[in-house]
């Protein structure tokens, strides 16, 4: 289970409102949540990947060095390799939350995948990619093709737990020699009852204010 203290990356998705918009309370659950987080200082960066499963289990963490020319592409960069981390973990048919805590690639992401699901229509809006990002944001729409759903929440980057190995790649790279492991989250059946928001986005319709 998740370290005593540190939310899992189902609470921080959970608290994040973008994987709710048109959403029902029920569908916005995942079977593994994926925290990247890419840096870029000078000359050098570093690449972080925190993958559970929504029981709170670790299923595999990288924390990197990387020659990058800019901080998109790090950003960019450290998704895909989480993604590819997960592919070789999960089955096909799992669903995957995304924990990011860059605007435009978590827009880019969520698009991609209403894209993935009605290609007749491609995406809702026009992707912002950065040209020197273009070779993994390739990678990155195949891999999220390549689930059965796929929502991203976008997280300030204080919060993000793959920020430290991104950022400290020379402190954490013990976390590349934990074992591999493909673990499968526990089997729940949804109840057909009414389904509630949490109360932290339950508060947020009470009385006039508007979201």
């Amino acid at each position: 289970m998740a370290a005593y203290g540190r939310p899992t990356l189902r609470d921080l998705f959970d608290e994040s409102p973008t994987p709710h918009i048109a959403h029902p309370p029920r569908t916005h659950h995942r079977d593994y949540y994926v925290a990247t987080d890419g840096s870029f200082r000078g000359s050098s960066g570093g690449l972080g990947v925190v993958i559970e499963t929504r029981d709170g289990e670790t299923v595999a963490r990288r924390s990197v060095t990387d020659a990058v020319p800019d901080n998109n592409v790090a950003e960019y960069r450290a998704l895909h390799l989480g993604l590819d981390l997960l592919a070789v973990r999960a089955p096909r048919d799992a669903s995957v939350g995304l924990v990011l805590d860059h605007d435009d690639l978590a827009a880019n992401v969520n698009r991609a995948a209403l894209a993935a699901r009605q290609p007749r229509h491609g995406p809702p809006h026009p992707y912002r990619v950065p040209t020197t990002s273009q070779h993994h944001w390739r990678g990155i729409r195949a891999r999220v093709a390549g689930f059965r759903e796929v929502r991203a929440a976008r997280i300030d980057s204080g919060v993000n737990p793959a920020h430290c190995l991104a950022n400290a790649p020379d402190q954490y790279a013990f976390v590349n020699d934990e074992p591999a492991r493909c673990v499968l989250p526990t089997v729940t059946t949804d109840s057909p009852g009414p389904q509630y928001p949490p109360p932290s986005r339950a508060n947020r319709h009470t009385g006039n204010a508007s979201d």
